[in-house]
């Protein structure tokens, strides 16, 4: 538990820099925004490409990558299930607390601290979760953010960063293709940038939060617990029970446990819902992931 605490710890002292950062001016939440794509199109990309094309390929790891797909889906599904009798009502916040106690800060957060903790093979298996993250959050995330104005798009499903590096990464791994040296160094390189600019850009969201109401929302706390309660415990009981163990264990429990994604206050503008709650939500419920992520990952571990 001390060893995740630690590495938990090490990403949110970034994330203070970039808080600290926007309230000086150095590197603003307009910057960010322009930096978001930088790490969405290339240092995101990167990364996944390359735990693709470090990782050895034997039977055991082609094994596990397709249970952690499945396991990445099913995530999803339980979050969804739990949430069912949850947030039903038509207003401009509902959607936005379904949301964002459904979907997690997948790239941001899961594959930096599967980085952090795992190493290239936890970025190998939560890749799966950006895939899975994607198909759920731009079908039926969408779907609860715009209500009757949702309309299906395969094309905007297929071609996004995540999906398409792993189109790109999982050919290399399977048919275990070196890429020379020239190449394969830039993308490690590159890669590697990931989880620096995501914390500092995550600082620079969180200081536009309102600090003052922060806090008071008793419908923020709920989010909280079914998300980085409920769910992740579900799943590691469930994945537990059936033989999930070792690093594949810990890597789906990352995926599962991190706070509520940035795509929340992102959709919530999209499709004017109330993007400064959704904000506020973000922001609480990453603030209370410090204390409850250290705990799961090192339940998953101890198994």
């Amino acid at each position: 538990m001390k060893e995740a605490a630690t590495q938990v710890a090490v990403l949110y002292v970034m994330v203070l820099v970039g808080f600290i950062c926007d309230k000086v001016g150095i590197f603003t939440e307009k910057t960010a925004k322009a930096t978001i794509d930088l790490l969405l199109y290339i240092i995101g990309p990167a990364l996944l490409i390359n735990s693709f094309i470090t990782m050895e390929r034997t039977d055991e790891t082609v094994r596990k990558f397709f249970i952690s797909a499945a396991l990445a889906f099913l995530t999803h599904i339980i979050a969804i299930v739990i949430n069912l009798p949850f947030f039903r009502k038509k207003d401009k916040r509902s959607p936005v607390y379904k949301f964002a106690a459904i979907y997690g800060n997948t790239g941001f957060m899961a594959i930096p601290l599967a980085q952090a903790v795992l190493g290239a093979e936890g970025v190998f298996y939560c890749s799966n979760g950006v895939i899975a993250y994607n198909v759920m959050a731009f079908t039926h995330g969408v779907k609860v953010m715009a209500g009757d104005k949702y309309k299906f798009r395969l094309l905007k499903l297929i071609l996004n960063p995540g999906v398409i590096s792993v189109i790109i990464g999982l050919p290399l791994f399977l048919m275990q293709i070196k890429i020379p040296y020239v190449l394969s160094q830039p993308i490690n390189y590159i890669g590697s940038l990931n989880t620096p600019v995501a914390m500092l850009i995550f600082g620079t969201y969180l200081s536009k939060t309102d600090m003052k109401t922060l806090f008071l929302n008793k419908h923020i706390y709920f989010v909280a617990f079914l998300k980085l309660i409920a769910m992740p415990c579900i799943c590691l009981g469930i994945y537990a029970l059936c033989g999930i163990r070792g690093t594949l264990l810990v890597a789906c429990v990352i995926t599962a446990s991190v706070p509520s994604g940035n795509n929340t206050f992102m959709f919530a503008s999209k499709y004017n819902k109330d993007s400064g709650i959704a904000s506020q939500t973000v922001a609480l419920v990453s603030f209370i992931s410090i204390l409850t992520m250290p705990v799961l990952i090192a339940a998953a571990q101890s198994i």
